[in-house]
């Protein structure tokens, strides 16, 4: 059970490890570490609350109740902790590009779209649970595909720690399938729990779609058979009567908060992103519940700063605490540990890596920032074929081909999710779809009605269009490039708590346009073979407004110009990449950051690469592979001395063997 603290409680006071952050990452450390009997100090940003059941109900109410329904829509902002919102850009008419308010200050000639929450359990509380692995391939992108940068740690080196996290985060899939897809090497794993059912909407798409062969022109002709492959995912569903964990206990999923039971199975609430009412979408919060009497969390304690030690080494943390509502506190608070592991989202680790001056010898903190661009393409489906959008988690299936391949070579290689959300993301529906049906507004599927429709006229066209909406996201690899960061401008650019904020300088290289501009022509050939109507809009508006992300784009001369977006996904990643050599990376196949022995840096912000898949699955295997190590190291150091006593002087009888063996009894 978790043991809360406060601020005031825990300064000055010493713990065998601080971890900075609740998120995934810090929460599978500090479990680790605290079934170890270490001493372990959580300090969280953000607020609590959703750990209890009255919490819990408030911010579903909150998220009721929010008009735009975006990622952050469930928590309300934080003026001491802010965090960055996809609502914080917006299109300028006059200039043509955006406009970036809130907590990111933006200076890149593209938005990064990607937002996050400080809250306990970190970003994972608006995820979508998405939980696919990572192709081999994608751990060596450089030596494979020449671009990039490689790993210092393979996919078989990490298979271990994937499973773990397939375990500790509840994943419900078909493993027999990603065998075959080729991101599972053994062909008898199974996952905890049984897949995800598909939706109605899938299996129409199987259909149709499955053995079609598409030939990537941006990829030299390169060929594409399609088939429709399952989603796993973080989420309550059957557990599975195969799966062996080596308990010889059924597996079963972990609690969640106020449920008896271990929670719910999924029932199809389609509010994956951002809050699954009935709890069945998994999170940090679960495995806070396993954290032992050693672990301590404190929530609104705001870290400004690591502490330098002697040496290379640091000594802990300087943080400040606020009150509810948030009123920024003047006091500063330290406290000390052996390890210090920074957990925060990968921009939140560069800011705190900045502002303490570590870990930067090679220059490349906050450097090679990703994410995954995100195209979106909408059609409509025949009147005699609905599909029945706006049931189920955000996205149960989707077309993996593009993923993998020698396509790769020419292009920027992209996911194709299969959304479940009708025009959601694209549009707003169905809340677009309902104003332009009353003569209020559009939604880019035909004309708005002056006159607009009401009472069952309405509700037969309403539910007879939104039965028929499709849409396709897109996700597109972005490779690390070093021009891609965060820095920060204490002087001109800091936050309530006088801290830093993150300066986000973005861009999109020539290969990311190119993967935007096949997945936008593989886009309009798979709505062709579904019979839909493309309604896709890239474009300007009728007033000139330029969507955020727009940018025209052709890969060469020969190829017709288009108009094309993105969105960010919320996959930050990059920023403290890892690496062999302390002249190119900040931290080490452990994560530990190179100039200093007990400074780890853990999370998304290591991933020198992120391939096509959510990042999620990959940063669960990184931090519990680190875990071993703080582990192991924390061992190290906290090993008794044995002290070898007074000895007679050696005769001529004593060995020098022996004279050796007694040196050696004396542990340094």
């Amino acid at each position: 059970m978790t043991v809360k603290t406060t601020g005031a409680a825990v300064d000055g006071r010493r713990y065998d490890a601080i971890v900075v952050g609740s998120g995934w990452a810090g929460s599978l450390l500090a479990r680790h570490l605290g079934k170890q009997n270490w001493r372990v100090l959580v300090l969280e940003a953000g607020n609590g609350g959703t750990d209890t059941w009255e919490g819990f109900q408030d911010t579903v109410r909150t998220f009721s109740g929010a008009v735009a329904k975006v990622p952050n829509s469930a928590y309300r902002p934080n003026t001491a902790a802010p965090f960055p919102d996809v609502l914080d850009l917006s299109p300028d008419k006059e200039t043509g590009r955006y406009l970036a308010t809130g907590h990111f200050k933006q200076t890149g000639p593209f938005p990064y779209g990607t937002d996050y929450i400080r809250a306990l359990g970190g970003a994972a509380m608006h995820w979508l649970g998405a939980v696919p692995r990572m192709f081999p391939e994608d751990y060596a992108t450089k030596s494979t595909y020449h671009y990039g940068l490689d790993w210092p740690v393979t996919a078989g080196e990490l298979e271990g720690y994937v499973r773990e996290a397939e375990r500790l985060i509840g994943t419900a899939g078909d493993a027999c399938a990603q065998h075959e897809l080729g991101v599972v090497p053994d062909a008898d794993y199974e996952y905890p729990m049984e897949q995800i059912p598909p939706s109605y909407q899938d299996e129409r798409f199987r259909t149709l779609l499955d053995g079609k062969e598409y030939k990537d022109k941006v990829a030299k002709e390169q060929a594409y058979r399609l088939k429709v492959y399952g989603l796993p995912q973080g989420r309550n569903s059957t557990p599975n009567p195969r799966y062996d964990d080596g308990s010889g206990k059924p597996y079963r999923p972990r609690g969640a908060v106020g449920i008896p039971n271990f929670g719910e199975r999924c029932v199809g609430n389609a509010s994956c992103t951002p809050i699954c009412p009935v709890q069945a979408k998994s999170s940090p919060l679960r495995l806070q519940q396993d954290f032992t009497d050693s672990v301590h969390v404190a929530t609104r304690c705001v870290v400004s700063r690591v502490l330098p030690g002697r040496g290379d080494s640091v000594r802990g943390v300087e943080f400040r605490e606020y009150g509810d509502p948030a009123t920024p506190a003047s006091q500063a608070y330290t406290v000390e540990a052996d390890i210090v592991v920074l957990a925060a989202h990968a921009v939140e680790n560069a800011v705190l890596l900045l502002a303490s001056g570590l870990a930067n010898s090679s220059g490349y903190v906050g450097c090679h920032l990703m994410d995954h661009p995100t195209l979106l393409a909408w059609a409509e489906m025949p009147a005699s074929d609905p599909i029945g959008a706006f049931r189920g988690p955000g996205h149960t299936s989707g077309l993996e081909c593009f993923r993998t391949g020698t396509g790769r070579l020419s292009r920027a290689p992209f996911r194709i999710e299969i959304g479940n959300w009708g025009w959601g993301w694209a549009t707003g529906a169905p809340l677009s779809s309902v104003g332009r049906m009353l003569g209020l507004g559009g939604d880019g599927s035909g004309e708005v009605r002056p006159d607009g429709y009401f009472g069952p006229k309405l509700r037969h066209s309403l539910g007879d269009q939104i039965n028929r909406q499709v849409q396709l996201q897109i996700a597109v690899e972005q490779h690390a490039l070093s021009t891609n960061r965060v820095t920060i401008d204490p002087r001109t650019h800091r936050d309530g708590m006088g801290n830093p904020r993150p300066v986000i300088h973005y861009d999109l290289d020539k290969r990311v346009m190119d993967g935007l501009y096949a997945a936008r022509r593989a886009s309009e050939q798979i709505f062709t073979w579904l019979g839909a109507k493309d309604h896709t809009a890239l474009g300007p508006q009728e007033d000139g407004t330029k969507p955020v992300g727009y940018f025209k784009h052709r890969p060469d001369e020969q190829s017709a110009e288009l108009d094309l977006g993105y969105h960010g996904a919320g996959h930050g990643a990059g920023t403290h990449v890892m690496g062999t050599r302390r002249a190119t990376s900040v931290v080490d196949a452990d994560q530990r950051t190179h100039d200093h022995p007990n400074l780890f840096a853990v999370g998304c912000g290591s991933m020198p690469s992120i391939g096509t898949s959510n990042p999620t699955l990959t940063m669960a295997a990184l931090a519990l592979r680190s875990a071993a190590r703080i582990h192991r190291d924390l061992a190290e150091l906290h090993q008794p001395v044995t002290v070898a006593g007074p000895r007679e002087p050696a005769t001529r009888e004593t060995s020098a063997a022996e004279t050796n063996r007694s040196r050696d009894e004396v542990t340094p």
